[in-house]
């Protein structure tokens, strides 16, 4: 079997994501049916270039917007609109054939409205909501697992004991090297929210031993109440 359809088995190569919105209310310029100018998107999570691997983005908007299926071939894979209303946009990518034979079905509500506590609507201060996401791929082939075992957008493991690869062919370095599709100087970057590895594991540490508080907490709660006397059965009426 040739390195560009074997298998790598028990390995992984994942991809962390950052998909969203950003939104900018116009202010003085807002109308009644175009009140904020608005851009959704996916993004490797430290902005590389995601096109080693996503081979087009579409997205599916409100069936009001006109073609409200919009496909980008190129990163950046994002699209700016404006209007008025709030609603769900359908995200949905699809990879190289060497990456991956499936798609990824994606969901992003649009916000344009600040929570009460950030304060009023401003025209310098959008609203930015981000969800992290990891796409992994198991098993990857060997021309895969060569092709972005040096890129810096991809997680990639050592591989196990006793698998050896042989050295990449010019055509598995990077072939996407060319178009620099990252996001560094993207002109909205300045908003987006900072993901690291290091973040994410702060945040489920912090959830694991809130788990573990409420669990301690139910635990004594417990013993209370089987240390407290029974209380004697309702005795029937004569």
């Amino acid at each position: 079997m040739s390195t560009q359809n074997k298998r790598l088995k028990d390995v992984e190569v994942s991809f962390p994501i950052v998909y969203g919105t950003i939104s900018f209310w116009l202010g003085k310029k807002a109308s009644e049916y175009n009140s904020h100018k608005w851009t959704v998107y996916v993004r490797s999570a430290n902005n590389e270039d995601l096109s080693v691997i996503v081979k087009r983005a579409v997205f599916q908007l409100h069936p009001s917007f006109q073609n409200p299926t919009r496909v980008v071939e190129q990163p950046p894979f994002e699209l700016s609109e404006s209007g008025w209303g709030e609603f769900e946009i359908a995200i949905t990518l699809y990879f190289h054939s060497d990456v991956c034979d499936k798609r990824l079905d994606l969901f992003h509500q649009l916000k344009l409205y600040p929570e009460e506590e950030a304060g009023p609507q401003s025209t310098k201060k959008p609203v930015v909501v981000e969800t992290y996401d990891e796409i992994v791929f198991p098993e990857p082939t060997e021309a895969f697992f060569l092709r972005v075992q040096n890129h810096p957008a991809a997680n990639v493991p050592r591989l196990p004991p006793g698998i050896t690869l042989p050295p990449p062919g010019p055509m598995e370095i990077v072939p996407y090297e060319k178009k620099r599709g990252d996001t560094k100087d993207h002109p909205l970057s300045q908003w987006f929210s900072n993901f690291s590895e290091a973040d994410e594991l702060l945040k489920l540490a912090a959830a694991r031993q809130q788990v573990q508080v409420h669990i301690a907490k139910l635990r004594r709660q417990l013993t209370m109440i089987e240390g407290m006397p029974q209380q004697s059965k309702a005795f029937s009426g004569q």
